[in-house]
């Protein structure tokens, strides 16, 4: 794509702002006598679409685990597992040893690590690794290499030859036969890519790391559900399984963009490439321990989801996709994206208006929604580090924790609307827990 392709996101990003403002506002001007009777009535077709999407996961029986029908070792494929590292002194040892250690047939199996411009120990500790396992291969890139992490995988991606690939970030943790069970699923299911289900490995560190497992765990019921009613799925980054074909033909990973996995689903979607959700066993990995970091995380989840809708806003309405599937999109993005917006504009210009706010209902119904899907993914039997004395108070300081959603997208709509975007790998820190 040219580069003016991606100059017009500043646009839409102010048209997008304008347009949320619009509506938050046009209530407090006009004061319509039945507003809330349309807020209701939208809520309600709200609740209606999202129970049906979290109710998929009732039925959920788990083809992913069906031990019976696993592939023999000769008629497994053969995997390239790619980890763009930068600065992972902390946890890179852990990760190249376990992946040593996983249940799949060595000749059939590639590890590369590619070290993206380090400046910790990590290129020392490679090293060392690489005398201790001569199968890992080590692809060294300069920090000014550019491209971020996209740039990081398409590089290795011309040293691949395997027919799968798989993503995985330093802090993952596997299950020793996962590899084996990711491909019957594979095999049963005829998918193009594949994500793992995320787990937090500290998940009783803090307050914050046990909200963001609730949190992945709500995900997961959504991507779920979404997939079985519309066939929308999206890929997570961490464990995420790629059909190499399929990967090439999308164009791989877009260097323009802050959120290489978000990017590439859309793709795989207008592609009719098929994206399956696997519930067990999960990729596991560490949740960030701060306030700081959880702020500069979730404004580049934030951004980069944006730059998705602005980017192919307009091959979504195209005959690419099914109505079921445009709907399903357009709904999401009003809850994930536009309904933060106009409810902090709505609550501010209530407070500085002496009025009631107007699309309360509307945010209580999602607020609802999450908190539905908070229980049910932290209750319902899964592998992995799981929640514990999960209770109302709990659910309430879950949705609390979510509402920082309202803080977020606002400020990255106004940022992308204003300044240009530099391409930046801002990773998260990995302890090594």
């Amino acid at each position: 794509m040219s580069n003016g392709f991606y100059k017009n996101r500043r646009l839409k990003s102010f048209l997008f702002f304008a347009v949320c403002l619009l509506v938050s506002t046009i209530p407090h001007i006009f004061h319509f006598k039945n507003f809330f009777y349309i807020t209701f009535s939208i809520s309600f077709f709200i609740a209606c679409y999202g129970l049906i999407v979290i109710s998929k996961n009732i039925k959920r029986t788990g083809i992913e685990t069906n031990n019976d029908k696993k592939i023999i070792d000769d008629k497994l494929p053969v995997l390239d597992i790619l980890v763009a590292a930068r600065d992972e002194e902390n946890v890179i040892q852990r990760l190249v040893e376990r992946l040593f250690n996983l249940d799949y047939p060595t000749n059939k199996l590639n590890i590369y690590i590619i070290d993206d411009g380090s400046a910790d120990k990590t290129p020392l500790i490679l090293e060392r690794l690489s005398r201790d396992f001569s199968q890992l291969k080590i692809i060294s890139r300069s920090a000014n290499a550019g491209g971020g992490k996209s740039g990081a995988l398409n590089y290795a991606l011309k040293f691949t030859h395997g027919e799968w690939i798989l993503i995985l970030d330093a802090d993952a943790q596997l299950k020793k036969d996962t590899l084996q069970r990711l491909f019957t699923f594979v095999h049963n299911g005829a998918w193009s890519a594949v994500q793992l289900r995320k787990s937090v490995i500290n998940v009783s560190k803090n307050f914050l790391t046990t909200c963001q497992s609730m949190e992945m765990a709500m995900d997961a019921i959504f991507q779920f559900g979404r997939l079985s009613v519309a066939g929308v799925s999206e890929l997570r980054g961490n464990g995420q399984l790629i059909n190499k074909e399929v990967l090439l033909k999308c164009g791989s990973f877009n260097e323009d963009t802050v959120t290489d996995d978000l990017d590439l689903s859309l793709r795989l979607l207008l592609s009719k490439a098929k994206i399956g959700i696997l519930w067990d066993p999960p990729v596991m990995e560490e949740a960030v321990e701060n306030i700081s970091a959880l702020f500069s995380q979730r404004q580049r989840w934030a951004e980069g989801g944006l730059q998705r809708f602005f980017d192919y806003g307009e091959q979504l309405f195209s005959k690419k996709i099914e109505f079921i599937q445009k709907f399903d999109l357009t709904y999401f993005f009003i809850l994930q994206y536009a309904l933060p917006i106009i409810s902090m504009i709505d609550l501010i210009l209530s407070i500085a208006l002496f009025e009631s706010p107007s699309y309360w209902p509307i945010s209580i119904t999602a607020f609802t929604l999450s908190g539905i899907a908070v229980w049910f993914g932290s209750s319902c039997k899964s592998e992995g580090p799981v929640l514990q004395n999960l209770n109302l108070m709990m659910m309430l300081v879950s949705l609390l924790y979510l509402s920082h959603w309202f803080l977020v997208i606002p400020w990255v709509t106004i940022k992308m609307s204003i300044f240009p975007k530099k391409i930046l790998w801002k990773k998260t820190l990995h302890t090594g827990v």
